[in-house]
């Protein structure tokens, strides 16, 4: 039974409320979990479902109840698409050939390269950056200059009071001609988070939407998630680039951070790829990626920075500049616009289109 009716649930003996207390019971109860009043008055609970494919799973067994957190952020992502689908179409934009270019029967290496030349995600120019950190901001760059909107969001709209749970979904992807969407759960870690990011784009390349809960380390039973994964992972670390750098002889935390280094990935997604080269046995490669995703989660996380920056990586860069030019224009109200950006202060609207350069 969903939370939302769980709330209601009355002790035997106790009085039940009636009238106006009731009425206010149940709007406290629909704020509280994010439930539509009208909801209450059901015979039965309703079944919510996540309108696009669902490849999440807990144990082989697909994930059948989708919290409201999950549900309406892919409804506003939704609503931002189809927003920005008509904006491109005005704009004469290119439909995004690239969308649906391959099949999971492809070769995933074959592919991935493609991707990484389309891209133009050059191995050697993230070796000369500074951090990972870094290769994951130009990675997002990069696609969305190739016409991806990414949105990597921590919280539900911007909300911060409802924050998004990385072990329900990692990230999801909406397939559309003119305007390809990428969602990453920003609560997730920054390892985390260039690998969904390197996963939902081959979801793109094949023309699938889909909400996924993958990882470096995942072994999914369904076969496309496992070629996104195999994609993912040729993308951001060549397995041929990687057997040449790798040294089997040395101490194994000593070759992760220093290929960590070189590839500017996680030291999980050079793990993988230890695995995949043959370094690691499969229990030995768990056992070594539980430790080092332990450590690396009890590395304090760094919050704050600046708020104009963040609300436009929240929504997408190239939707955000869309939205102000668009409302500069005349084309879109600010009313639209508050509500497509998620704030209300035509302030905030306006300091967020001088801080982007708009």
């Amino acid at each position: 039974m969903p939370s939302a009716f769980r709330v209601l649930t009355v002790p035997a003996g106790a009085e039940t409320p009636s009238g106006p207390a009731r009425g206010t019971l149940l709007r406290r109860a629909a704020a509280a979990t994010h439930t539509p009043f009208g909801c209450f008055f059901a015979p039965c609970p309703p079944a919510e479902r996540v309108p696009i494919p669902d490849f999440r799973t807990i144990r082989g067994e697909a994930i059948r109840r989708p919290s409201p957190d999950l549900l309406d952020t892919i409804y506003i992502s939704q609503q931002q698409q189809e927003w920005y689908r008509e904006y491109a179409r005005v704009a004469g934009e290119r439909p995004f050939a690239l969308v649906g270019s391959a099949k999971p029967t492809d070769d995933a290496v074959a592919v991935a390269a493609r991707m990484r030349d389309a891209l133009a995600f050059d191995v050697d120019e993230r070796r000369q950056m500074s951090t990972w950190t870094d290769a994951l901001r130009r990675f997002i760059e990069q696609a969305e200059n190739l016409g991806i909107l990414v949105m990597v969001n921590g919280v539900v709209g911007s909300n911060n009071r409802r924050k998004l749970d990385p072990a329900e979904f990692r990230g999801f992807a909406l397939c559309d001609q003119l305007a390809p969407l990428v969602f990453v759960n920003g609560a997730d870690t920054k390892a985390g988070q260039m690998f969904t990011l390197a996963h939902e784009i081959a979801h793109l390349w094949v023309g699938q939407s889909a909400l996924t809960d993958v990882e470096p380390r995942s072994r999914p039973t369904n076969s496309l998630e496992k070629w996104c994964n195999s994609v993912a992972a040729e993308l951001l670390v060549p397995l041929a680039v990687f057997r040449r750098g790798f040294d089997p002889g040395a101490a194994l935390q000593g070759e992760l951070d220093r290929l960590a280094r070189r590839f500017k990935v996680s030291t999980l997604v050079v793990l993988r790829r230890v695995h995949d080269a043959g370094g690691l046995a499969r229990e030995s490669f768990r056992r070594a990626y539980d430790g080092e995703l332990q450590r690396l989660t009890s590395v304090p996380r760094t919050g704050g920075g600046d708020f104009y920056l963040t609300t436009a990586a929240r929504v997408s860069k190239r939707f955000a500049r869309a939205v102000v030019s668009s409302t500069w224009e005349a084309r879109a109200s600010f009313t639209e616009a508050s509500h497509l950006l998620s704030f209300k202060k035509m302030s905030t609207f306006r300091e967020l289109g001088q801080s982007q350069g708009w």
